[in-house]
């Protein structure tokens, strides 16, 4: 998901997310220099939960901001120079 409010906690999408299924992992995306939070992250649903969780969550607030929930698809390989 993304537009995370920069202090959501893993904690507070572990409580939002179960509303639609059982959470099998959270994890939110942070700098590797800072540590601060990049604006986006990751939970794992079974499949039947994550469709109703993008269907239902897509667009509506969480903690100020209007989540973007979509299916996470593999990220692509950039060629090295």
């Amino acid at each position: 998901m993304g537009n995370l409010p920069w202090r959501a906690t893993e904690a507070e999408l572990q409580d939002y997310f179960s509303t639609f299924g059982e959470v099998q992992s959270v994890a939110i995306i942070t700098d590797r220099e800072t540590g601060r939070s990049r604006g986006f992250g990751f939970v794992e649903l079974d499949d039947s939960a994550a469709d109703k969780a993008i269907a239902e969550a897509d667009g509506k607030d969480f903690g100020g901001r209007p989540l973007r929930v979509n299916e996470a698809r593999e990220r692509e390989r950039r060629p090295r120079h």
